[in-house]
């Protein structure tokens, strides 16, 4: 079979790699693709655009492809899924108005408290209401975490320590910076903890966790600075017991399907929970995504020996309930992601890349998110760069691996922080 891959990321050079390495996959084609999926044999890059919907649909067709998996969770809430389906291309990614989970936190609040989903409280003001907004902020006090309503790459969310700093995350929202992402914002509890990310398969009636991974999201050492879409990974992270993903599926996964359902809402797809796991043992939902993670998929399905266009499928017909157990590769898997110099903020592209073929022989697996292969050369084309993922029987052991790796490649001004996995080392 031939699959169509959606997205440019690291994430979908993952999800294409692990797709090839099923006997029942011939080729992945990816739209657009990366200089990773470029180099990747057997994947083939399309030069479309994710919101092509009608370009995808008939390339779609002619190859036949059994289905599409979409990667972003752009074209996921602009109904990339609706469009496919109604012309009879099946895909894996929820519809639209399941994609709201991710597109707007204020909807997936809503459905949250009335599903009595353990999450933190929050209230929800127009853009017109900065004032109001703000003078709930002086109300509460800070640390308060301050968010986009809509989708803003990553980087629509502030955890204020202080008034000033929330007052500033709200100016910015209403500044029009996150354009629609920001017509409304979500002003937050702080919980304070340690975050995990789980990723589950849904096929609409049935939900099955994967291994749960520990996101690293801020810039600097020791979880510090801005933001970022993720800076490195690792799983399957101790945070949570074998008894604690019991108590996710039973308190958060299966009553979130359950609220779906009741929405009429089928939802087929990954149903990412951003958890936060406080220091009295509680688990809270810090935010629903409805796509893979990034960079957990990087860490994440290196170590799933299920084949996953198996998983893909039966989620597709709605037969989750009758795969067996997922069968898991033994000890852990760490990732590092590279990234040009100045991301999260400004940064410069096409910068030459080296090193990669000796990390590779290190037995390292070197994903591509932003970069580009430009008559034979790869150079950097994004914030994120890279993402260096080792496997190995132990935390420690997989810790060196990715690290022994990542000193063999080099770009100029590149960032990687140095520390990933620090909690478990």
């Amino acid at each position: 079979m031939n699959v169509l891959v959606i997205g440019n990321g690291g994430r979908e050079h993952a999800i294409a790699w692990k797709l090839l390495q099923s006997p029942r996959v011939n080729k992945v084609f990816c739209v657009p693709g990366n200089g990773g999926t470029a180099t990747l044999p057997n994947c083939f890059n399309l030069a479309m655009s994710v919101t092509d919907f009608e370009g995808i649909a008939r390339f779609a067709q002619v190859q036949g492809c059994p289905f599409v998996v979409v990667g972003p969770e752009m074209p996921l809430a602009m109904g990339i899924s609706d469009y496919l389906q109604e012309r009879g291309v099946p895909v894996f990614g929820p519809s639209q108005a399941g994609a709201q989970i991710e597109a707007s936190k204020a909807w997936a609040k809503t459905l949250m408290v009335e599903a009595g989903i353990p999450t933190a409280t929050s209230v929800t003001f127009g853009r017109q209401e900065s004032q109001a907004a703000k003078e709930y902020v002086q109300r509460i006090g800070a640390p308060i975490v301050v968010k986009a309503d809509g989708l803003a790459a990553g980087k629509g969310v502030t955890v204020a320590q202080t008034i000033e700093e929330a007052y500033a995350a709200i100016d910015e929202i209403a500044s029009g910076r996150f354009q629609d992402a920001g017509e409304t914002l979500v002003v937050e509890e702080f919980l304070t903890g340690q975050e995990v990310s789980v990723l589950a398969l849904c096929d609409g009636k049935t939900v099955v966790p994967l291994l749960p991974a520990q996101d690293h999201k801020p810039i600097g050492e020791g979880d510090t600075g801005a933001n970022t879409g993720g800076m490195g990974v690792y799983a399957p992270t101790p945070v949570l017991s074998e008894a604690g993903m019991t108590q996710v599926q039973k308190d958060i996964l299966e009553p979130t399907l359950a609220a779906l359902q009741e929405r009429g809402i089928d939802y087929r797809g990954i149903l990412y929970a951003g958890l936060m796991v406080t220091k009295s043992g509680e688990i809270k939902v810090l935010e629903f995504n409805c796509r893979f993670g990034d960079p957990e998929t990087q860490a994440v399905l290196p170590l799933l020996q299920t084949p996953l266009d198996t998983l893909l499928q039966a989620c597709i017909d709605q037969t989750l309930a009758e795969q067996p157990p997922l069968d898991w590769h033994p000890g852990a898997a760490v990732c590092v992601v590279m990234a040009s110099g100045g991301y999260p903020g400004d940064y410069e592209k096409g910068k030459g890349i080296t090193g990669l073929t000796e990390a590779q022989e290190t037995g390292a697996i070197v994903f591509h998110a932003g970069t580009q292969l430009k008559q034979e050369q790869l150079l950097t084309s994004g914030g994120r760069v890279l993402g260096v993922t080792a496997v190995a029987d132990s935390f420690p052991a997989a810790i060196a691996d990715a690290y022994g790796a990542v000193n063999k490649i080099d770009f100029e001004k590149a960032y990687f922080r140095s520390d990933i996995g620090y909690r478990i080392r």
